[in-house]
């Protein structure tokens, strides 16, 4: 962690709002080591995402959809990062999503202990989900030294995506919309707690 021209590989989440809270990581990473790389290795729907995000240098594709193992992929894209990157923070707990790093043999891999991936990790971290108790939280945590992480009190940056104004413009154009500002409603299962750690009621 103290060298600031690390170059890291982050093995990024496969869901949409996994993905926009994993920004918090890459803002802390790069707070930081301002000098560090940061790849990111997700699937590709997310690419658009991860590109409004300054702290991303480099997006690295893995086609291979949800739940599948797509070994012949993962080995493929493993021998492209091979002697690329310094360390590797994976945060999916799958053992799939330790494999990409492993195979590339970046020196420093750290991620939490699940699915017996323990040969596969160097740095294996216990997931306290008292402590870490939001999926952010845990993101973050990676990042941070292992003493730090385990305290659970840190800061945690709001994720804030670029916008592309030309875009923007052009979209509003295209589908005759309005320059006022739109709330977007994003519900969720009611028996479900978000990933702040809070649960939500919503009555309409």
């Amino acid at each position: 962690m103290a060298n600031s021209a690390q170059r890291l590989l982050v093995i990024g989440p496969s869901w949409v709002g996994d993905m926009v809270m994993a920004q918090s990581l890459f803002m802390t990473l790069k707070a930081r080591q301002p000098g560090a790389t940061i790849g990111v290795v997700a699937p590709a729907w997310s690419q658009p995402i991860l590109e409004r995000m300054p702290e991303v240098d480099e997006v690295l594709p893995l086609a291979v959809g949800h739940g599948e193992f797509g070994l012949a992929s993962r080995r493929e894209l493993a021998s492209r990062l091979r002697g690329r990157f310094d360390r590797a923070i994976v945060l999916p707990r799958s053992w799939k999503a330790a494999l990409v790093p492993f195979m590339a043999r970046i020196p420093e891999r750290v991620g939490f202990v699940g699915e017996h991936r323990y040969g596969l990790l160097k740095e294996r971290r216990k997931l306290d989900k008292q402590v870490l108790d939001q999926t952010v939280k845990r993101f973050v945590s990676l990042g941070l030294p292992l003493e730090e992480a385990a305290s659970g009190d840190f800061a945690l940056p709001k994720p804030r995506l670029q916008v592309d104004r030309d875009n923007l413009v052009n979209l509003r154009l295209t589908h005759s919309l309005s320059s006022r500002t739109a709330i977007g409603m994003m519900p969720v299962l009611s028996t479900a707690p978000l990933s702040s750690g809070r649960s939500v009621t919503f009555t309409v």
